[in-house]
This record gives structure tokens, sequence and C-alpha cells, in this order.
């Protein structure tokens, strides 16, 4: 049996720490619904419209004077992050732009284990691109 993994990290900063307090507890409440517990009333309905999805790990990330979120995972979640990114541009930094990656891997050697994708969240728009979901357009197959 093979274990499948799909890993990502990365920091967002936030304008101060109330913004990450918010952004940790909000990662909390998913985090617990996630796993079943009722979401607060106020939850957003975009996020819990993901909870599902809810793979990923929030931790405060403070350099010197500096407030952020640090989101990582090695089991994916990448639906969940882009919307919780989503919220927290809409509502900290509407201009705002932040773009990641993540790989596909597994333990051992499989035909479908292996590739990536990479997105560009913004407070209005997703744009993401899967390397699988690319080289079935472009051949017809997933892996060519």
């Amino acid at each position: 049996m093979a274990d499948y993994f799909t890993k990502l990290s990365l920091v967002l900063r936030l304008p101060d720490e109330a913004a990450q307090a918010y952004a940790l507890e909000l990662a909390r409440q998913a985090s617990q619904g996630q796993l079943g517990d009722e979401l607060p009333a106020d939850f957003p309905k975009a996020l819990a419209e993901v909870i599902e999805d809810w793979q990923f790990e929030t931790d405060a990330d403070s350099p010197a004077g500096e407030h952020g979120v640090w989101l990582h995972s090695d089991y994916g979640g990448v639906e969940a992050l882009c919307a919780f990114l989503q919220h927290l541009l809409q509502k900290f930094d509407p201009n705002g732009r932040v773009s990641f990656a993540w790989s596909y891997d597994c333990s051992k050697p499989r035909l479908d284990a292996y590739g990536g994708g990479a997105a560009v969240v913004t407070a209005q728009d997703l744009k993401s691109i899967d390397t699988g979901q690319w080289l079935l357009n472009q051949t017809g197959s997933p892996s060519a």
C-alpha cells in the first residue's frame, strides 16, 4: 500500500496582531468543524462550504514586529486553503495577492502519484493550474 501526499507551505503576512488572532481563531473553528463539531453561527459561509477539504494547519508566524500565519500541509486542502486566503484578503488586504505552489508525492513509485499545481489568490479572483489536468488537456492522458 502506498501513501499519497499533497504538500504545501506558505506564510501570509497580516496587518496586525488582531488580524493574526482572527485568522488563528477562524482556522481553529474550521479544524474543529472538519472533525464534526458544529460551526459558530457567524462562521463565513464560503469557508463552511469547503470545510470537508480543511486539511492544512495554521500556526502563528511573528518575526520581529510582523504578524502572519504559516499555512502548511502534507495532506492537501488546496481548495479550502484558497477560500481561507481569499476570505483573509477580503477582510484585511482587498488589493493584495497571494501565490503558492503545492506538490503531489507518494511513498512508492506510482504512475498517478506525482505532480503539483499553483494558485494566485486575490480578494476577488482565484487562478490555479494542476499539472495533471494540464497534461490531460495537452495530450489526452494524465501522464504522456
